[in-house]
């Protein structure tokens, strides 16, 4: 796999590619963090984790039930 970061309106954005499978994977809440133009890394997360709790609540399953992957920070 191949780790890169990009930039998005001078946000970094996290980003891993699967050779393999050839798919990107991005990382959420960096995507968040840059649409909300948030400098706090962890109120993004925040605001991540809200969002998913709403959305459960609504019986919408925006994630598979596990554990966040691990991407270098």
């Amino acid at each position: 796999m191949k780790k890169e970061l990009t930039l998005f309106e001078d946000y970094d954005i996290r980003r891993v590619y699967d050779e393999k499978s050839e798919t990107w994977y991005f990382s959420v809440v960096n995507i968040i963090r840059s649409l909300l133009q948030q400098p706090d890394f962890h109120t993004a997360r925040k605001y991540w984790n809200k969002l998913k709790e709403r959305l459960k609540k609504e019986g919408s399953e925006p994630v598979s039930n596990c554990h966040r992957l691990k991407l270098t920070a």
